[in-house]
């Protein structure tokens, strides 16, 4: 019988469990279901006694065993017919998003979250906003729970917003709400959401690049950052734009496994990297991605296995993982002591500035170069041709070097890359890898001109997927020309969007460099921050 249409008795339960977890009794679940245990156990043993002394006269204690004896049969069953019903696996409560419920088979996992409440008959839906307020803050009902239960998205960030206000006895108002599609990031973008944080989004350009114009969108706090691209892009433009290259499509992840030897895990290693077998595991691996290529690095009896692939007009992290997971399970067949340790080994690598992705690439490998033309370094940049060379030595390249730098020979690049990324919906945390760039200068034509290079082996984009599907994210996208899927041609979104990513970059270092060349760095600075106010309040 389905609770929530079966009339009153469906109301009866759903108010006798309100009472039990939000109102008299706030107590968290695993206390009130043992209570409900407890008192089923006790009120058994006590009928059994009573129908075996068929003498016993019936009294109030005999009254009350069966109360206790119907309550606790009644609470107990709306466990299982009830929608409100928790999962009762151990330590669900706590697990939040993440911990061990990502170990746990799909199934489980869904079996154990409650769908989401639609309907009427009584639950979560009817009851009202202070009484979900005071079990979030109490504890009594997860957070992360408030969207399914409430099947409702926007209300669920809202009551979880002054829940949080209660328990830290601080508000929230200059933290914007209205104006967010709760519904969208739901278990794609951010998990407990309470509203959203405001970025201003600048625009640099015409960038002149591979003959088209773009106008470069850019979230940034950061001032004169918009307003140097822009002159770089002006610069590029002046002497007839940018052209790029890109040299490779390849998003990786190289799982971590375990051989009972050092000999076995070389076997393994053989056994992945032998042209032969490539068929075989690509069949297996490309119903998630097209795979291109299986690497493998021993350290000890530990095997590392670099997994990479083409995919499409997505980043690929989530696709490229799931060829992974199917290829692993096919080895095991084969290499039945082989232990998995984790799907990610840090061999890929991911969010961290690391050789391998520096020489081997991953994402999109790309080469954006353009040819200044003199006058313009003079008119536009306020500099010279010799002073920009020998600055680019110097700084990006010694001065790096000193540094032991890794994939940073660069004045910037990580400025422009994040604010790129964060416009149009890419993974922030991705700057990190996806910065690596050597800036390169040079005199051509005798010494009147410039030729400058980016070379960035790493740039990780998507434009379906993740934070691309948030409504600005989407207009940033649309306003590069690069929103969504190409059906024409699948992928060429992407790899155009990191094309603009270098483009960008270029227009960024050189002039920033030709700031540093002039000596007007900080008088920009001090101009666009207009941090003058700020030191002028200092000092009064």
């Amino acid at each position: 019988m389905d609770v929530r249409r079966g009339g009153g008795g469906g109301r009866i339960v759903g108010a006798a469990r309100r009472a039990l977890t939000w109102g008299a009794l706030p107590l968290p679940m695993r206390i009130t279901n043992g209570l409900a245990m407890v008192s089923l156990v006790l009120s058994s043993c006590d009928l059994l006694r009573l129908c075996s002394d068929r003498e016993r006269p019936l009294g109030g204690r005999e009254f009350a065993t069966v109360v206790c004896q119907l309550a606790s049969v009644v609470y107990l069953l709306s466990l299982f017919a009830h929608p409100d019903a928790p999962a009762t696996t151990t330590g669900d409560d706590d697990d939040g998003q993440g911990g061990s419920r990502r170990a746990r088979p799909a199934a489980v996992a869904a079996a154990a979250e409650p769908a989401p409440m639609h309907g009427h008959g009584g639950g979560m839906m009817e009851a009202d906003d202070e009484e979900i307020v005071a079990a979030v803050a109490s504890g009594a009902l997860p957070s992360h729970r408030l969207e399914s239960r409430l099947g409702d998205c926007r209300r669920a960030a809202r009551l979880r917003r002054e829940a949080l206000r209660r328990v830290t006895g601080r508000g929230v108002e200059g933290l914007p709400f209205d104006g967010m599609d709760y519904q969208a990031i739901l278990g794609q973008c951010c998990e407990m959401p309470v509203g959203y944080v405001q970025l201003p989004v600048g625009v640099a350009g015409p960038l002149l690049l591979d003959g088209r114009e773009y106008h470069v969108p850019m979230a940034t706090t950061e001032g004169c950052l918009v307003a140097s691209v822009n002159r770089g892009c002006r610069a590029i433009s002046a002497s007839g734009g940018a052209v790029s290259v890109l040299l490779r499509d390849a998003m990786s992840r190289a799982p971590a496994v375990k051989l009972p030897s050092a000999m076995r895990a070389a076997e393994l290693k053989a056994f992945a990297e032998a042209p032969a077998n490539f068929e075989l595991l690509a069949a297996v691996f490309n119903r998630f991605g097209r795979l291109q290529d299986i690497r493998c690095a021993l350290a000890g009896r530990n095997l590392y296995m670099r997994f990479t692939c083409i995919t499409g007009d997505a980043m690929g992290m989530n696709m490229v993982s799931k060829g992974v997971e199917n290829v692993l399970g096919y080895l095991q067949n084969v290499f039945p002591d082989m232990d998995v340790i984790s799907v990610s080994g840090n061999y890929c690598s991911d969010k961290k500035p690391t050789a391998v992705n520096w020489i081997e690439g991953r994402g999109k490998s790309v080469v954006c170069e353009a040819i200044i033309k003199g006058d313009v370094v003079q008119k536009v940049l306020k500099t010279t041709v010799e002073k920009l060379v020998e600055l680019n030595i110097i700084k990006n390249l010694a001065g790096s070097a000193v540094a032991g730098a890794l994939g940073g020979f660069n004045a910037h690049a990580s400025n422009i890359v994040t604010a790129l990324f964060i416009a149009t919906g890419q993974d922030p945390a991705q700057n990190v890898e996806s910065s690596q760039c050597i800036t390169m200068l040079e005199e051509v034509n005798d010494g009147d001109d410039l030729h400058i290079s980016v070379t960035m082996p790493s740039i990780e984009v998507g434009t379906i997927g993740g934070g691309t599907c948030l409504a600005s994210q989407a207009a940033c996208l649309n306003l590069l020309g690069v929103k969504g899927s190409n059906h024409g041609s699948p992928g060429a979104n992407a790899k155009r969007l990191a094309t603009i990513v270098a483009g960008s970059v270029l227009a960024g270092e050189l002039s920033l460099l030709a700031a540093l060349a002039s000596g007007h760095l900080v008088k920009s600075h001090m101009m666009y921050n207009r941090s003058s106010k700020y030191i002028a309040k200092a000092a009064s």
